[in-house]
């Protein structure tokens, strides 16, 4: 088993700035890879920005040069910061820890940017 806890949303202007903080806890050892998903109102859940356990990082069209997913292995936690934000940014995001057999989520963090 794996736990999930996010934090670090809330409400921002465009253009603004926030940093979501996942921490990783139970069967860590068997976490493959570690991503953030995100829910916009009336959508699906899509995929925001994922890394590996080597480092390797891929981020969706719509964020990349915005957004940075890094991980901190000593404190097991993964971080998502996300600058120049935009109204289309708001959503609930999900932390998301994959291992071979399961896929873990956390319970969500909103994320409202205003225009």
């Amino acid at each position: 088993q794996v736990q999930l806890v996010e934090s670090g949303g809330g409400l921002v202007q465009a253009g603004g700035s926030l940093r979501l903080s996942c921490a990783t806890s139970g069967s860590i050892f068997s976490i493959n890879v570690m991503g953030w998903y995100r829910q916009p109102p009336g959508k699906q859940r899509e995929l925001v920005a994922t890394i590996t356990n080597g480092g390797t990082t891929n981020y969706a069209d719509s964020v990349k040069g915005r957004f940075t997913i890094s991980r901190d292995n000593a404190k097991n936690t993964v971080y998502l910061q996300m600058n120049s934000l935009k109204p289309e940014d708001t959503a609930v995001y999900y932390c998301n820890a994959k291992t071979i057999r399961y896929y873990y989520w956390g319970q969500g963090t909103q994320v409202t940017v205003s225009s």
